[in-house]
C-alpha cells in the first residue's frame, strides 16, 4: 500500500546564468569557443562539448566553413556519427548551410563507412546477422563439447575482444589461467576460421578489415587524398578498433584535418566496448592536437547544472571543466523527492505530471521519465494507465512485450482457460519455451487431430499417442506440469503461479542462457518486477485483464504523450521537464557497474532537463528495504540529504 502525502521534496533554487552568443559571418550565431572550433582549418583538434553546448551546430558550421571559406570540395569531407539517425539529422542541418551541396558530404556511421570502403575495394563478403552468429557459435560449442558456457556470453566476449583488436591467440595468452575463457578462446578461434571459409564478416570485422586494408595493404595513402578532412561526433564512445581505423585515415602531411568532438563526462557505453581512454588520452595519442572546450550550456538552468557539476566532480578520471549556464534560473528548478516504495514513487510522478499539465499548461510531450533499467517502466505504465496519462515508450517495446515476460504471461493465459481459442494460441507459444523439441510439424499434427475431433489443441495433445519415446516423455511431462496448475488455478494467485513456474521450468536459467543467473541480470529483474505487479491481484483473470489494459494503452504509443525511456535511450535528447526515478543503491548505481561509469550515466540523465528536474527514490524497492543512492548526496549536498530524510 502506498502512503499518499508522506513523500517529501526539497527544492533547490537557482541563480542567474552567464554566457552569451555573438553573431559572426555565416548562417549561424556562435559564441567565442564555438567559433574557434568552427573556424579550425588544418591539423588535429579535440572539441570537448558539455551537454547542451551546441556541438551539432558547431560541427555543421565547421563543415560549411570548410566548403564556403576554404574551397574544400564536399566530397573530400568525411563526417562520422554514432548512429544513422545522427547522420541524417546532420545532413538536414547542412542543407541550411550548403543547400544542394549538402548531399555531396560523406556522412556515415563508422561501421557503414567501413562497409562502403571494403565493398568499393572489391572485397567479396556477406554480413552475418545476429541470429546467424548465435547459430554458428551454438554449433561450434556443440562440436567442441563446450556445454557450460552461455552462447550470448561467449559472443559478447568475442565481440569485446575484437573491439579491442585482440586475436584468438592473444585472447588465450590474456586468460591463460581461466578455464572458461580458455573454452571461449577455442570457440573464438573456430568461429573466425569458419567465417573466413564462408566469406562472412560480422560488424567487428568491418572495422578490423578496414584497418588492415588502410594500415597494411597500402590503402591509407589513397584515402588520405579522398578524405583529407575528417570529423567524428561522439568521440567518447569509440572503441580501440575504431580508433585504429581513424588513425590510419588521418593524413600526416598537415594539409588536412582531424576534428573530434565528444565529452568524457557522457561516456556510457563501456558495455559495448567503448573506451573512455580514447578521449582522456587524446593529447597523448595525438601530441599536436589543439583542445577546445565548449562549456556554455544553453539547455539547463543554473540549479540543474550545479547538480550535474557536483555529481561529476566526484569522478577521478575526467577532463576538468566548468559548466556555465546561459539561461537564467527560476524558482522551481530542482526537486529531490523520497517516497515509501516504487508504487508511491510512480504515483507521485503521475500526480506531478497531471499538475504541470493542468496548472502550468506543460504539454505531455515536453515531459520525460528516465530510468536505469527497463524493468522500472512496469510500475510507471501501470500508474499512468490508471491516471489516464498518455505515454510513449521510446525503446519500441513495453514491459509486457519483453520475451521473458511475454512467455510467462502466455503460461498464465493457458492455465486460466486451456480449452479456449486464447488457450490454443497460448499453447502454441509456450510448448517450446523452454525447448521441448516439439516443433512446428509436431504442432501441425496436434492441430490435425484437434480439427478431426472438434476439440482444443490441449485436449488433442492429452489424448494422442506418439511413437517416439522422447516426444512421448516430453509431452507427458508438459501435461503433468500444466495439470498441476490447471487443477489448482482457483486456489493460487497469479504471483504464486508465476513463482512456481519460474522454479519448476528453471525459467531464469532459460531466459538468461546462464547456468547461474545473476540477480541483477536485466531479464531476472524484469521477472522480479512481474511478480511484484502480479501480487497486487487476487486472481489470474484480474491480472491478465490489467495487463491487457496496459498493452492496449501502450500499443498506441502516442508521440504526444510523456516519454518513458532508459537513460541510454535519452542520450542526446532534451526535455523541459525530466523525472529521474529509482535512485537507490543497487539500481543506480547498479551493484556490478563501474562506479565512475554509473556516475556518468546519472550525469547524462540529469543533463537532459531544461527547466525542471525531479530526482526521486524510495525507501523500499521490490519488497525490500532500499538505501538512497550515493549520487543524491553528491549532486545536492547537505541540503537534500538532510531535508529529504523521514
Amino acid at each position: 500500500m502506498t502512503r499518499p502525502g508522506n513523500a517529501k521534496a526539497v527544492r533547490i533554487s537557482s541563480a542567474v546564468g552567464i554566457g552569451s552568443q555573438i553573431e559572426q559571418g555565416g548562417i549561424m550565431s556562435l559564441n567565442a569557443k564555438q567559433l574557434e572550433a568552427a573556424q579550425f582549418h588544418t591539423g588535429i583538434a579535440l572539441v570537448v562539448a558539455v551537454p547542451g553546448s551546441g556541438k551539432t551546430k558547431t560541427m555543421t558550421e565547421r563543415i560549411g566553413r570548410l566548403v564556403n571559406d576554404h574551397g574544400v570540395a564536399p566530397e573530400n569531407i568525411l563526417g562520422l556519427t554514432y548512429t544513422r539517425q545522427a547522420a541524417e539529422q546532420m545532413r538536414e542541418r547542412l542543407e541550411l548551410v550548403l543547400h544542394g551541396e549538402a548531399s555531396r558530404v560523406n556522412l556515415y556511421t563508422i561501421h557503414s563507412f567501413c562497409l562502403r570502403l571494403l565493398k568499393s575495394e572489391g572485397r567479396y563478403f556477406n554480413i552475418v546477422s545476429g541470429s546467424e552468429q548465435m547459430t554458428m557459435v551454438a554449433t561450434i560449442m556443440r562440436s567442441l563439447g563446450v556445454k557450460d558456457l552461455a552462447i550470448g556470453g561467449v559472443l559478447q566476449d568475442i565481440s569485446l575482444a575484437k573491439s579491442n583488436c585482440i586475436s584468438p591467440e592473444e585472447f588465450i595468452d590474456l586468460y591463460g589461467e581461466d578455464q572458461s575463457k580458455q573454452k571461449t578462446a577455442m570457440v573464438f578461434k573456430e568461429y573466425e576460421e569458419q567465417k573466413t571459409i564462408r566469406y562472412l564478416y560480422d560488424f567487428d570485422d568491418l572495422l578490423l578489415q578496414a584497418y588492415r586494408f588502410l594500415a597494411h595493404e597500402g590503402g591509407a595513402e589513397k584515402y588520405h587524398d579522398v578524405y583529407p578532412h575528417i570529423l567524428v561526433d561522439e568521440y567518447q564512445d569509440t572503441n580501440p578498433a575504431q580508433l585504429a581505423v581513424l588513425q590510419a585515415l588521418i593524413a600526416e602531411s598537415g594539409r588536412g584535418s582531424f576534428w573530434a568532438c565528444g565529452d568524457d563526462w557522457q561516456s556510457i557505453y563501456a558495455f559495448n566496448g567503448a573506451s573512455i581512454g580514447n578521449i582522456l588520452r587524446f593529447k597523448q595519442i595525438f601530441p599536436s592536437a589543439q583542445e577546445i572546450v565548449l562549456n556554455v550550456n544553453y539547455r539547463s538552468t543554473p540549479a540543474i547544472l550545479a547538480a550535474c557539476q557536483k555529481l561529476i566532480d566526484h569522478n577521478q578520471r575526467k577532463i576538468p571543466k566548468e559548466l556555465i549556464a546561459h539561461k537564467p534560473g527560476g524558482n522551481h528548478d530542482l526537486f529531490v523527492i523520497d517516497t515509501f516504495n516504487e508504487e508511491e514513487e510512480a504515483c507521485l510522478v503521475a500526480n506531478e505530471i497531471k499538475h504541470l499539465s493542468v496548472s502550468d499548461g506543460t504539454a505531455y510531450s515536453d515531459m520525460a521519465v528516465l530510468y536505469r533499467a527497463n524493468f522500472q517502466s512496469e510500475i510507471l505504465q501501470n500508474v499512468f494507465v490508471r491516471a489516464d496519462i498518455p505515454f510513449y515508450i521510446d525503446n519500441g517495446m513495453s514491459f509486457y512485450e519483453r520475451r521473458e515476460v511475454r512467455i510467462l504471461l502466455d503460461y498464465l493465459r493457458f492455465i486460466e482457460d486451456p480449452d479456449s481459442v486464447a488457450g490454443d494460441e497460448a499453447l502454441q507459444r509456450i510448448i517450446n519455451a523452454p525447448n521441448r523439441y516439439l516443433g512446428k510439424k509436431f504442432m501441425e499434427q496436434v492441430a490435425g487431430v484437434a480439427n478431426e475431433s472438434a476439440c482444443s489443441l490441449y485436449q488433442a495433445l492429452r489424448t494422442m499417442d506418439f511413437d517416439s519415446p522422447y516426444i512421448r516423455r516430453n509431452v507427458h511431462e508438459f501435461v503433468r506440469l500444466m495439470e498441476s496448475f490447471i487443477q489448482n488455478e482457483g486456489e493460487m494467485g497469479p504471483a504464486e503461479v508465476l513463482a512456481k513456474l519460474r522454479q519448476r521450468l528453471d525459467y531464469d536459467r532459460f531466459v538468461t542462457d546462464k547456468d547461474i543467473p545473476s540477480p541483477d541480470n536485466q531479464a531476472v529483474l524484469n521477472l522480479n518486477q512481474l511478480l511484484q505487479s502480479a501480487a497486487r491481484y487476487a486472481s489470474i483473470s484480474e491480472f491478465l485483464t490489467y495487463v491487457a489494459t496496459v498493452e492496449d494503452e501502450t500499443c498506441s504509443r502516442d508521440p504526444s504523450g510523456v516519454k518513458l525511456m532508459t537513460i541510454h535511450k535519452a542520450k542526446g535528447l532534451e526535455f523541459p521537464v525530466v523525472f529521474v526515478v529509482g535512485l537507490v543503491e543497487g539500481i543506480m548505481p547498479t551493484k556490478r557497474g563501474d562506479l565512475e561509469e554509473e556516475r556518468r550515466i546519472c550525469f547524462v540523465a540529469l543533463s537532459r532537463a531544461m527547466d525542471r528536474l525531479y530526482v526521486t527514490y524510495s525507501h523500499n524497492y521490490l519488497g525490500q528495504p532500499a538505501k538512497r543512492s550515493i549520487f543524491i548526496d553528491e549532486m545536492t549536498g547537505d541540503l537534500a540529504a538532510h531535508g529529504s530524510q523521514k
